[in-house]
């Protein structure tokens, strides 16, 4: 069911951040978050007080940050009216080969339970306890019931942007945002991880072929990529 921006505005506002986890989302590898988000049941929403609590835990995996270009994005705005003049107008803003880092996030909801107690006092004792097991990279929100999945869309969200500016130090100093012929290094190194993936038959060869589009630089790596097929006979 559709939801009005002012409702959407609304619950990210009410959203609060009671524990945040004590590291940023990884550079060079996969990031998982364990949450707990609390929430007020919806049925006693208008009433205001409630001695119940809805806990929802479960565990967000964010993926390896990847460096792309506006012309990349071409083909990443799909179902967007105006998606391709959009990435042509970042394109002209910044360049066809300007690098930004792009991230993605899995969301696995693992347990859903009411618990007896006021939401405040819910959460912060599962901060506390949190604190007393040593628990780095473990959240506590405070949310909307019916859009509880805006509340934690806006944690990630501000996690992200606290850890862009270490992200892109780290890839700079590694020299991953340099250009090589017009496409990212970082870019050059995903892709030859791809084919090695395929030839261990750990990922579809489609998935290899659909990022050499996204790049539009199928014809480098033509040959390589027929090899494949080449040395399976």
């Amino acid at each position: 069911m559709p939801i009005d921006p002012e409702t959407l505005r609304q619950a990210a506002k009410a959203t609060k951040v009671l524990r945040v986890p004590q590291q940023s989302l990884s550079t060079f590898g996969t990031t998982t978050i364990s949450y707990y988000l609390v929430t007020v049941p919806v049925y006693t929403e208008l009433t205001g007080e409630s001695e119940e609590t809805v806990v929802r835990r479960g565990r967000v995996t964010a993926e390896r940050p990847q460096i792309v270009t506006p012309y990349y994005l071409l083909s990443m705005f799909r179902g967007f009216e105006h998606g391709e003049e959009y990435a042509g107008h970042l394109m002209e803003s910044y360049g066809r080969n300007s690098p930004g880092l792009m991230y993605s996030y899995k969301n696995e909801l693992q347990e859903t339970t009411i618990v007896s107690d006021p939401v405040k006092t819910v959460a912060r004792r599962l901060a506390d306890d949190l604190e007393q097991q040593g628990e780095r990279m473990a959240a506590v929100i405070q949310g909307v019931d019916f859009l509880w999945d805006v509340s934690l869309m806006k944690f990630i969200f501000e996690l992200t942007v606290s850890s862009v500016g270490q992200n892109v130090t780290e890839l700079a100093q590694s020299g991953m945002l340099g250009m090589d012929e017009g496409l990212p290094r970082a870019a050059r190194a995903r892709i030859d991880g791809m084919f090695t993936a395929v030839k261990r038959g750990e990922l579809h060869p489609s998935e290899l072929k659909a990022e050499l589009d996204r790049w539009g630089v199928f014809p480098q790596y033509e040959d390589r990529f027929l090899d494949l097929f080449r040395k399976r006979r």
